[in-house]
């Protein structure tokens, strides 16, 4: 989203907007109190659409709300990225599927659009860490989200595009703690290739082991930081 798109929304959108990418860039870390006081620095904005879009986000699972401590960015678990990837297969696969028997040319040509200016930004980078790269977060999702919007379903593609972001969070915030490179980039090629030549089962297939292959990447690490941080307090004891 461009700089003067943001200035030309509704406060209260404006606000929405910034406050949620930065929980979803993790510059908000994950269980931090979000004081209002700090946020109206922060962002810029009162607190009147602060608390609006605080509660909106709260509604999108982004934010915890409590009488006493107030608002917090939402907690992480392994047990929560399961569940978000679960649902994601669920409903990524299903919409694929669907686009496949349903996509038209326009869908077709959205993909490869979509799979150009991915693989723009996927070749300045190489096979090294991408990752804190804005530019490529967002030609990622919308290369996911071309390769479901042949299906028919508004609400199915609101949903996949909510877990898409909360799958992001938590990538954005393992990726930190990676060393090992993912070829990503052949795997969006080839996923492309596979579903404009309408192999639908052979789609699925990969687009179903690249969100759990992604998902066992975040877990891994999330383990590993558990593990040492649990190390560092038996030896502080």
């Amino acid at each position: 989203m461009g700089a003067k798109e943001m200035i030309d929304m509704p406060v209260s959108e404006r606000a929405f907007q910034l406050l949620r990418g930065k929980i979803l860039r993790c510059e908000y870390e994950p269980g931090v109190k979000l004081k209002i006081d700090v946020l109206q620095r922060d962002l810029g904005v009162s607190s009147s659409p602060l608390r609006e879009a605080l509660s909106r986000l709260v509604v999108e699972g982004l934010v915890v709300s409590d009488e006493r401590r107030g608002f917090t960015a939402a907690p992480i678990s392994v047990s929560d990225l399961r569940e978000v990837t679960r649902l994601r297969l669920m409903l990524d696969c299903e919409a694929l599927a669907e686009s496949i028997d349903h996509g038209d040319d326009h869908w077709e040509a959205n993909i490869v659009t979509a799979f150009h200016w991915l693989s723009r930004i996927e070749g300045r980078h190489g096979e090294g860490p991408l990752t804190l790269d804005a530019d490529w977060t967002l030609r990622h999702k919308e290369f996911h989200m071309a390769l479901l919007s042949g299906c028919s379903s508004g609400k199915l593609m609101k949903l996949s595009s909510a877990l898409f972001d909360q799958s992001e969070r938590y990538r954005r915030l393992s990726i930190r703690y990676r060393v090992e490179p993912r070829h990503k980039a052949a795997e969006h090629g080839e996923m492309m290739d596979v579903v404009l030549s309408r192999k639908k089962n052979e789609a699925v297939t990969l687009l179903h082991d690249h969100i759990f292959r992604t998902a066992e990447n975040v877990a891994a690490v999330l383990g590993k930081l558990a593990s040492e941080e649990l190390t560092t307090k038996g030896d502080s004891r």
